[in-house]
């Protein structure tokens, strides 16, 4: 059975929609640019989110470069969404910065239930409903994305806290793999009305190409039919998660990227 076909601007809709900003972000945010000030243990803790100039791109670069300055970070992670501003790559590397990031946005129709479900032998798959599996699920996040794969057991309980409220009025949350009881992969998933955003899925390096990505992809489809959800979207490293994602029926409908933009000397 094929997947059902999608309209393209249906999805564009659905992916200009998703925006997470952590609850303890701090923002800057005005008419042309969101700057988000992240916590030090996330994988890129200053971000350029989007640029949208009404005066010449350069100024607006400019200024928004001489403000993530004094936060004394040596870079900022200027992204390229969809549908850029002219231009707006050129200026990045023109200011030194460097392709930290190529993702493809991908879609699929829920219409068909999904894919099956098929865990591994030895493979047990437990949703973070509690402290320990929802720090499991930050650790392996970490090793594999980048950032501090040991933050303080305060930490990890405020953003279970945080998570835990979410998953419980609507839906989701972070769903872990163990091998033998060994942490070692991990997904998550956002539901936001017809919308089904899966990210974070992350293999530790020594476990890959035992089916576990395809097992927490199709779990959280599942979990996401059941819940009436309609579009699944996610955004995929070109060369890793890219071609799993298309043989399970999903289609790339455009591309993100991020620069590392140096700031200040």
């Amino acid at each position: 059975m094929s997947t059902p076909a999608l309209d393209a601007a249906e999805v564009i809709a659905a992916v200009g929609r998703w925006n997470f900003i952590p609850e303890n972000a701090i923002r800057v945010e005005t008419e042309e640019y969101l700057v988000l000030r992240l916590p030090d243990w996330f994988d890129q803790p200053l971000e350029l989110r989007w640029i949208r100039p009404h005066r010449p791109l350069d100024a607006v670069l400019d200024e928004v470069l001489e403000g993530c300055a004094r936060t004394e970070l040596p870079h900022v992670c200027c992204w390229v969404r969809m549908d850029p501003p002219d231009g707006v790559e050129d200026a990045f590397i023109a200011r030194g910065g460097r392709l930290d990031e190529t993702l493809d946005v991908l879609a699929r129709s829920l219409a068909d239930g999904g894919p099956a479900v098929t865990v591994p032998d030895g493979v047990e798959l437990r949703w973070a409903a509690d402290p320990q599996t929802f720090a499991d699920s930050m650790r392996i996040g970490a090793i594999v994305f980048g950032g501090e794969d040991d933050v303080s057991e305060d930490v990890v309980a405020e953003e279970f806290t945080r998570a835990e409220t979410k998953r419980t009025a609507v839906g989701g949350g972070s769903l872990v793999a163990y091998v033998d009881g060994e942490p070692v992969a991990t997904g998550s998933l956002t539901l936001e009305g017809p919308d089904a955003r899966l990210w974070g899925g992350a293999v530790l390096e020594g476990f890959r190409g035992r089916g576990l990505y395809q097992a927490l992809l199709a779990e959280r489809l599942r979990y996401a039919v059941q819940c009436g959800s309609e579009l699944a979207l996610v955004k995929g490293r070109v060369q890793t998660s890219g071609p799993i994602l298309r043989r399970a029926g999903f289609e790339v409908f455009g591309q993100e990227r991020s620069y590392l933009v140096p700031l200040g000397g």
